[in-house]
């Protein structure tokens, strides 16, 4: 075996304790010495791998953007259809974050919506809970693949990507989600429904003022009383001025994969996602 330098030894450390974690090429079975001659050099493999991904935005070097819409589980589970007219009067596709508990509150309009071409669907987890306080990953998988059933036995459909309720995740929720198939898809810009005090007109100015190439918003389609329908017509007509084209979450990120492994088990801070100051 060739002896490594102590300069090498010190870089392969380094590279390896700050990854979130290392990966470790399985033991091989002893190769008898008449074989070695027929095998093939094997590939070199990775000296790391990549936590699961917490994507927040797409290319920033295209102008297109995500307009995204949460349908949170909730004591009422309202619907506001207001939205839902106004992306099909202008033609504007849209990726819809479903939860479970939504969706059996409202199978009539899941199937509705799932036959508009223009509309993705996501996981939005089925009770809307806190997702890092979870702390059974068979409960977290549980809200993610409890959703994803609903889903696909009520379209046909099956999710993708997963929103984070309250915009809260950190890398073991991410990592599970991607063991659920399921890519951590959070945004980089509030829209600030959610806020009783905001108005349309300032709402529709600070997402057409704020949006950048490859970005993703989140809006909310349960909840009447907030100012998203009053709003949306002019946030849409705004950001088409800006040059921007509108698209799915699956056309922003264009059918981008990502290596995961398990998260280190080093304490990190939940990511959570910013509301308008």
């Amino acid at each position: 075996m060739a002896r490594w330098s102590p300069v090498r030894f010190i870089l392969v450390l380094v590279s390896l304790t700050t990854s979130a974690c290392a990966w470790i090429p399985p033991a091989e079975p002893d190769t008898p010495p008449e074989a070695l001659a027929k095998k093939a050099p094997a590939p070199v493999g990775p000296s790391a791998c990549e936590p699961a991904p917490i994507v927040t935005n797409g290319s920033r070097n295209r102008m297109r953007l995500a307009l995204t819409f949460d349908a949170c589980s909730t004591r009422h589970n309202e619907y506001d259809e207001r939205v839902i007219r106004t992306l099909l009067e202008t033609s504007t596709p849209a990726t819809l974050f479903i939860g479970g508990g939504w969706a059996l509150a409202n199978p009539g309009h899941v199937q509705e919506l799932a036959q508009y071409p223009d509309f993705e669907f996501g996981n939005h987890t089925f009770s809307h809970p806190h997702m890092p306080q979870v702390k059974d990953d068979r409960k977290v998988l549980e809200e993610l693949q409890r959703t994803q059933q609903v889903l696909y036995d009520m379209t046909g459909r099956i999710p993708r990507y997963f929103r984070p309720p309250f915009g809260e995740v950190n890398e073991r929720v991410a990592y599970l989600a991607a063991q659920a198939s399921l890519v951590t898809l959070n945004y980089d810009l509030p829209s600030g429904d959610p806020d009783e005090t905001i108005t349309a007109k300032r709402m529709v100015d600070w997402v057409v003022r704020k949006a950048s190439p490859g970005g993703i918003v989140v809006l909310h389609m349960n909840h009447k009383r907030f100012v998203t329908a009053q709003a949306l017509p002019d946030i849409i007509k705004g950001l088409r001025k800006r040059g921007f084209e509108l698209v799915t979450v699956a056309t922003l990120l264009e059918d981008t994969t990502w290596p995961t492994c398990k998260p280190s088990e080093e304490p990190e801070r939940p990511v959570v996602a910013g509301f308008i100051p």
